[in-house]
């Protein structure tokens, strides 16, 4: 039978998938926003989409990921966003800003790629030959259970790996040649009509500010007003399970300040929805003149939690299949914080992009895979006035950079700014830059997680078979033919569990796939596969 509109909902983690989990239920399932109580261990909401002040000495700000949306794929994230209202003008809806800001600041990147000797490569040549072409019609057309958990690089050639299309692919989803290679037919499939547009990424859409400022703020607050909940540095360091095969969730098992901070009862129509694993968790901060920790311990609980709920039932999924090898799934961001506009206006004469406009460029010989963006400014809501920030990650951190003789995992902020520069080639410049400029750098042990490969139950189903009273969501959960590492996939599994245990009488928006469209299919797969 459907929940009670008077049952007490849990919803433990406080990233994009307990927060649409919360607001689903209040404006969709009727239930009282007092009833709905967010558990977040960390500070902050947000979880991958958060990003604000830099935790370290230096200040300036820091984004953790690059997260960006799609018009097309991004259906469920749309519903919900489509009756959030901004922060500035409660008449318009954070869709209805996302929507303007892409008319106003189209996306349109004129610098995708940098060659070694920093010329601007034309980025159309996607570079594939007829072996790499057969190669992604193969993976294409293969179903999971014949793909299985076998890797990008066994079905493609050297290459393929080699190539413009690889680099831009890899580097806008920040995908490994060990990732999943049905992760990458899901992605492909998922984002199919964006083949043509690779080059310049025109298909992107952003929110007028960062992912936190533009989404995760307004829906806070929306919620927050509606008696939403959220009690923050809350871990739930367990969960309890009863009845045969462990289909009713009893107990919740929490701690604060590392010490045991009591259990949460599940009476006869509560229910909890747990976010499993976390892509941020343990994330450690460095700055200009400090080196950000890897942290290899889990001190973070979101792993342990699904590790210990793992072991109440064979269909709860398998933790370790994704956080247990984190030299595979390290990532690492940074952040500038510049005071003057002499950084960007050089990058604009460079490369001819507009802040805003251009996208990720790629250093596609760089030894650390290195990718810059340029947002539009102001970028944080509280960013000082003259002061401007830009983003950029490295996919191969793990080996000495080109002109600054160490790992990257191993620098400071100040030596990952003097690799950038080095690829930029302004040395005019160069010393003034370090002088204005606050560097944030942030190390993920868990980035690449969600690509691990995997068996097919490997992920629990978003409700179990004859679960009761509770659900899974997040990143780790599996939804068929979903692209996992987005806020889509997230929003999709909240939208799931509500759906299915508060009976609400909505349709659930369909997967959007490209290929059922013989117009987007024609064009897309003409520029790739042809």
């Amino acid at each position: 039978m459907p929940a009670s509109k008077n049952s007490k909902v849990h919803l433990v983690g406080g990233g994009i998938a307990s927060l649409a989990a919360a607001a689903f239920l209040v404006r969709d399932a009727g239930v009282p926003g007092e009833n709905v109580r967010v558990l977040e261990q960390l500070p902050v909401t947000g979880g991958s989409l958060a990003g604000g002040r830099a935790p370290t000495r230096d200040g300036g700000h820091v984004t953790l990921f690059g997260r960006t949306f799609e018009d097309a794929h991004c259906v469920c994230l749309w519903n919900l966003l489509e009756t959030i209202p901004t922060l500035d003008d409660p008449a318009v809806s954070v869709r209805q800003e996302i929507r303007a800001f892409a008319a106003e600041r189209p996306t349109y990147a004129r610098a995708r790629i940098i060659d070694g000797d920093r010329t601007i490569a034309d980025a159309s040549e996607l570079g594939l030959d007829a072996r790499d072409r057969a190669d992604l019609t193969r993976l294409l057309a293969l179903p999971e259970r014949l793909i299985g958990a076998r890797r990008v690089d066994d079905f493609f050639q050297p290459h393929f790996f080699a190539t413009h299309f690889w680099c831009m692919w890899r580097t806008t989803f920040a995908f490994q040649a060990w990732h999943s290679a049905v992760e990458l037919k899901r992605h492909l499939l998922a984002f199919v009509q964006e083949f043509d547009r690779l080059p310049t990424l025109s298909g992107v859409r952003r929110g007028r500010y960062n992912p936190y400022d533009s989404v995760v703020r307004p829906l806070q607050e929306w919620l927050t007003a509606r008696g939403v909940r959220t009690d923050l540095g809350v871990t739930v360091a367990d969960a309890d399970f009863s009845g045969p095969a462990a289909r009713r969730l009893s107990r919740l098992h929490l701690r604060r300040d590392g010490a045991e901070a009591g259990t949460v009862e599940l009476g006869e129509d509560d229910y909890a929805f747990l976010t499993l694993g976390s892509m941020t968790a343990d994330t450690a901060h460095g700055d200009g003149a400090t080196v950000p920790e890897l942290v290899r311990d889990r001190r973070d609980g979101s792993w342990r939690l699904w590790e210990s709920i793992a072991r109440n039932a064979p269909d709860f999924g398998r933790p370790h299949a994704f956080c247990g090898n984190i030299d595979e799934t390290e990532g690492e961001s940074f952040t500038l914080t510049t005071t003057g506009r002499l950084l960007l206006d050089r990058i604009q004469k460079h490369t001819g992009d507009v802040p805003g406009e251009g996208a990720l460029m790629t250093w596609k010989d760089s030894r650390w895979l290195l990718s810059l963006a340029v947002p539009a400014q102001p970028h944080f809501r509280d960013q000082e006035e003259d002061t401007y920030t830009l983003w950029g990650h490295a996919l191969s951190g793990g080996v000495p950079g080109d002109h600054v003789p160490k790992r990257m995992h191993d620098c400071t902020g100040a030596e990952v700014l003097d690799e950038l520069l080095g690829h930029l080639g302004f040395d005019d410049i160069a010393d003034e830059v370090r002088e204005t400029t606050r560097i944030a750098t942030v190390r993920m042990p868990y980035a690449g997680a969600p690509f691990q490969r995997r068996t097919a139950s490997d992920r629990p189903l978003v409700v179990p078979d004859g679960a009761r009273n509770f659900a899974f969501l997040g990143q780790f959960v599996e939804i068929p033919e979903g692209a996992a590492a987005t806020a889509e996939y997230a929003v999709r599994s909240a939208m799931t569990a509500v759906y299915h245990h508060f009976g609400v009488d909505r349709e659930i928006p369909p997967p959007y796939h490209g290929l059922s469209d013989p117009e987007v299919a024609r064009s897309a797969l003409g520029t790739v596969l042809a």
